[in-house]
């Protein structure tokens, strides 16, 4: 049995992205097996461990840079320093960045 709190399982979904990659809200809350995409979003906003835990990592699933707690320049200067290019607020070649999570067939 699991005793991680939500927040908890999803920092951990969040040390999985590797640098250069980008992932969605929709994307971890399905790892977790839920439809909790914004509850993923609000358990983000309160990470205290940031930058070690990259929820700047984590974008909508249009490929839009989303919200960032310590601001939407941060992130995306985090974003570009892991060599991801941002143009406006969009990830350019948002598939080819895509960090998708390994399914239990895996």
């Amino acid at each position: 049995m699991n005793n991680k709190s939500f927040t908890e399982l999803c920092y951990s979904q969040l040390k999985k992205i590797p640098r250069g990659k980008v992932t969605t809200y929709k994307a971890i809350a399905q790892a977790l097996g839920t439809n909790a995409y914004r509850a993923v979003g609000n358990a983000l906003n309160k990470n205290p461990y940031t930058p070690k835990v990259p929820c700047h990592r984590v974008v909508k699933s249009n490929g839009e840079v989303g919200g960032y707690a310590q601001g939407m320049k941060k992130k995306i200067n985090l974003l570009k320093k892991e060599g991801i290019s941002v143009t406006g607020n969009k990830i350019d070649s948002f598939n080819e960045n895509f960090f998708e999570y390994c399914k239990k067939s895996c």
